[in-house]
């Protein structure tokens, strides 16, 4: 069943040509992929839609959350249709444990499976990193934003959830930071993505919470906030998470940002704010390749 996509797009927004560009790959399991990615010829990622799956109900179809209700039989096959996109094994993933923190674990294949096949052995996990080929970094979401990193000369790779706090926490900047720890990364060698999340249009927030992003961002205001009659105020996730990763050194012709967002896209993509609360989690996966010939 095919459903239109809505795009949203920024005015005033510097768009590299072609590169910036997200796309959509259709037919039984639609997913989306960054060429800016692919082109650096290391990794194999995707955003998932909801579409291609075998829940039901609230959750069709591609759910991937283990604790919003849904059969867990539906949710091991719909992992195991990921795994066929992502060229890899069902063992191979490795699954974060988000509570909106900016804490970014390593991982290795000695992780392969966590989340999924056995125990974490972790908690308060909103980013994994690391530069073993093989295993597959998985994030999930229903609005909030993913950020993907591609360290090409370290050849070490990191993905991470970005609500509101973990924005105004600066996600992006931690997680550079934790690779900069583990594997010598530098910003500059850094490819990155901002994925579909929800856009400024659809995301309403309370005046505490836009109080917090002037403190963060001081001088930037007018570019990432909205304020409303009532007292609300319309917060832009996509340009902020932009902001934080250029401040941090990411290259701007190194970062592809998303124009597609959940909350207008519900019969695509779960969307908390659309449902109410009535969804299953869309997965974002990376994963480094093995050595090439």
């Amino acid at each position: 069943m095919e459903h239109r996509l809505v795009r949203k797009e920024k005015a005033g927004r510097a768009h590299a040509p072609v590169m910036r560009s997200m796309q959509i790959f259709a037919g039984d399991f639609p997913y989306f992929s960054y060429p800016l990615l692919e082109q650096t010829g290391i990794v194999s990622h995707c955003f998932t839609t909801r579409l291609g799956g075998v829940s039901k109900g609230i959750y069709q179809s591609l759910n991937l959350s283990f604790s919003r209700g849904d059969d867990r039989q539906a949710v091991e096959e719909n992992f195991r249709r990921v795994s066929e996109v992502m060229g890899c094994k069902y063992e191979d993933f490795v699954l974060s444990d988000q509570t909106h923190t900016t804490n970014v674990r390593r991982v290795g294949r000695k992780d392969a499976g966590k989340g999924l096949l056995k125990e974490r052995g972790y908690s308060d996990v909103d980013g994994l990193m690391t530069d073993e080929p093989g295993i597959v970094l998985s994030t999930f979401y229903a609005d909030c934003v993913p950020l993907y990193f591609v360290d090409v000369k370290n050849r070490a790779i990191a993905l991470s959830h970005s609500g509101w706090r973990g924005t105004v926490g600066r996600m992006g900047l931690a997680t550079l930071e934790a690779m900069r720890r583990e594997f010598g990364t530098r910003p500059e060698n850094v490819i990155c993505a901002i994925g579909p999340s929800i856009c400024q249009d659809c995301y309403e927030i309370s005046q505490d919470v836009a109080e917090e992003f002037v403190r963060e961002f001081p001088g930037r205001e007018q570019e990432i906030l909205i304020a409303k009659e009532d007292g609300k105020y319309q917060l832009d996730l996509w340009r902020t998470n932009e902001i934080v990763l250029l401040q941090a050194g990411i290259k701007q012709e190194h970062l592809s940002v998303t124009d597609v967002c959940t909350c207008c896209n519900p019969n695509l993509l779960f969307s908390h704010r659309a449902s109410q609360g009535k969804r299953g989690n869309l997965g974002a996966f990376l994963s480094l390749k093995g050595d090439l010939v």
